[in-house]
């Protein structure tokens, strides 16, 4: 067994785990947030609305810095964008500096994900990639327990710059280990591919783009990622307190359930997409059945609905963040290595606009049903929420599009072979 691909496999998942722990933190301190800036929850949910939007924004572009520099710089840089903003939080006092600190928070944490799963097929063989990219996503959540343990520990106890500090410091040292032990290739050090005109960065985005195979990983991902999204980052807990009457402790040990649901599901979904590539979009429809399915049940339950239905949901919904690594693998298997970093990118689009449209249209169906304010009954969640149902048919409409289009666009290329490349059929 060769331990360098292992070594730098997990350098890579180092960095991702604390560009996690970088993302979830201002959750975890919104109290404190509020308290620190004088705002109410609506100015607050601007961190993640905002956090989302620069994510969504930078991730074609900076697919194609990828595809020209190369994961190790790339990761180099979001780690400093990160730790800048970490820093700038720690010290700001206002909400103008706040912001300017999750933008930089985000900006690094759009290139870190992209960047190390990048590494995944030129470390190891094939047959292996759709496993290791599921293990990657998994790894990297254990920023999560980061933030809600240690960081949350730190902000209670010596307070919010000692918080934050720290958050940078980690930051300061991974990359650190990131600079002395990550390669791009097990051929060079650092990605030193043909110098890139703009012209030739146009090229390989629309070739990206033009392939209905990309575009099938946009929407797979788009469909299967953003209610999970939604409910963890945004809406879940307000939905279980304030319209199913849960405590913030049993909403907070659903939120877990969700998180080890993922977990657990990640290998197996990686080890089926392995072995049933021509069954990776029924997989992917599957998974958005039972989401919208435990939605409808929840939504349909007249009251408010008992625990254990809390529990499928959340299991349900837990299976969405796995289910949209496939997307990834479908841009690896449709583009060459060359603009793998491009069509990466283009497909992280898909889930994150998704989520972000998701929680703004959420937002603004509670505020109407209350006048804007925050006394909500579980009437105004089950219209907010079903919202979702129209996000999912829209991805679904652009699944069941794309497919055809891709096995159309196969059956194009394996005319005339001997073997036709029925291995790359959705």
């Amino acid at each position: 067994m060769h331990l360098r691909p292992w070594v730098v496999w997990a350098t890579g998942v180092a960095a991702y785990t604390i560009a996690v722990l970088h993302r979830s933190s201002i959750g975890v301190a919104g109290l404190d947030a509020q308290e620190r800036f004088g705002v109410g929850a609506g100015a607050l949910a601007v961190f993640a609305v905002l956090q989302l939007l620069v994510y969504a924004v930078l991730q074609i572009p900076i697919g194609l810095l990828l595809d020209r520099f190369g994961s190790m710089r790339l990761v180099v840089a979001g780690g400093l964008l990160m730790v800048a903003g970490q820093t700038l939080m720690a010290f700001t006092d206002g909400m103008g500096g706040a912001i300017t600190a999750r933008v930089l928070v985000g900006a690094g944490d759009a290139m870190t994900f992209v960047s190390v799963l990048r590494l995944v097929p030129h470390w190891f063989p094939a047959r292996q990639v759709p496993v290791m990219s599921q293990i990657t996503g998994i790894m990297g959540q254990a920023g999560q327990i980061l933030a809600a343990v240690p960081l949350a520990a730190v902000l209670a106890g010596p307070g919010w710059s000692a918080g934050f500090l720290g958050a940078a410091a980690v930051g300061v040292l991974v990359t650190i280990v990131v600079v002395a032990a990550l390669r791009d290739t097990p051929e060079s050090r650092i990605n030193n591919g043909d110098s890139m005109s703009w012209s030739r960065l146009g090229t390989d985005l629309g070739s990206s783009w033009r392939h209905p195979g990309t575009r099938l990983g946009l929407w797979a991902h788009f469909t299967t990622q953003f209610t999970g999204t939604v409910f963890a980052l945004m809406w879940g807990v307000p939905f279980l307190v304030a319209g199913e009457g849960l405590s913030r402790e049993t909403a907070g040990v659903l939120l877990t359930v969700f998180v080890v649901t993922g977990m657990a599901a990640g290998p197996i979904l990686g080890l089926l997409t392995q072995r049933h590539p021509l069954r990776r979009s029924w997989m992917v429809l599957g998974i958005v059945g039972i989401n919208m399915t435990a939605w409808a049940a929840v939504i349909a339950w007249p009251g408010r609905a008992p625990l254990w239905l809390l529990v499928v949901l959340v299991v349900a919904l837990g299976l969405g963040g796995p289910a949209s690594m496939i997307g990834f693998d479908f841009a690896r298997t449709f583009n060459p290595p060359s603009r793998l970093g491009t069509a990466t990118g283009v497909v992280n689009v898909g889930g994150f606009t998704a989520s972000l449209v998701t929680i703004q249209l959420i937002g603004l169906i509670l505020d109407y049903r209350t006048g804007g304010g925050n006394d909500y009954h579980i009437d105004d969640f089950r219209i907010a929420m079903s919202v979702q149902f129209v996000v999912a048919a829209a991805g679904v409409v652009g699944i069941l599009r794309t497919r055809r289009l891709t096995r159309r666009h196969v059956a194009a290329e394996s005319a005339g072979l001997a073997f036709p490349l029925e291995v790359k059929a959705p």
